[in-house]
This record gives structure tokens, sequence and C-alpha cells, in this order.
């Protein structure tokens, strides 16, 4: 199997508008873990944050890479006013590093008004 290159792989990957699940992950190539990046996954059809994380996590698996979920939280992302906030924390992984999570949303959507976090809420 040809090792595929993290970069391949989209740093931001959520719905377009609504309130839902997301996960933060750690992606990397299980030879070289000290090589690795944070990719955001968020879908309204997620009753679960593992359901998000187990659907990205067979994905990767295929093209060699492994993974490590750094936990869940919601978003609220509202398209039509240009923002989005990042809160809560997920039961099953834990409180996430919003701040990353932020940070990996500023940089798709450059040209948001408000891009926020904190961690009230479930």
């Amino acid at each position: 199997m040809a090792k595929v290159h993290l970069d391949e792989v989209e740093d931001v990957d959520i719905d377009a508008n609504g309130r839902f699940k997301y996960v933060l992950i750690k992606l990397y190539h299980p030879d070289s873990e000290e090589n690795y990046k944070y990719i955001v996954r968020g879908y309204k059809w997620a009753g679960y944050h593992a359901d998000i994380y187990e659907d990205l996590y067979e994905r990767v698996k295929k093209k060699g890479l492994d993974t490590e979920c750094m936990g869940g939280g919601r978003i609220l992302h509202e398209a039509e006013k240009k923002t989005i906030t990042v809160y809560g924390y997920s039961q099953g992984y834990g409180l996430p590093d919003h701040s990353i999570t932020c940070e990996l949303l500023k940089k798709k959507y450059k040209d948001y008004q408000s891009i926020t976090w904190n961690n009230e809420g479930y």
C-alpha cells in the first residue's frame, strides 16, 4: 500500500449550517507518530460522537493512517451570519482543546466574522 501523505486528508469537514456534534482527531502514520496533524469532523447525522469518529477511522485506516480521538463537543455553524461557535464536550471522548478546532476552522472559513469557543454546555 502506498503511503498517503497527511495533507491528502482535509483538515476540516463539517456541515454547512446548523448545530451538530464534532470530534477533534489526531491523524498520523502508525510508524511515525511524531509526524501528525489535527483534523475536525462534525455532522448533523451523528447521534453520538463515536459515530463520527468510527466513520472517519474506517476510511483513513484503509489509507494506512491511524487516528486518536482528542475529544468532542458541539458546533453551532451559522453560515448566513458567518459565525461559528465551538463548545461543550463528549461524554465518551471528553473535552477537546477547542482552541485547536477554532484555528483549523479559521483557516477554512477565512471570510467569517466570528469563530469562537467556550467550555460551556454539554
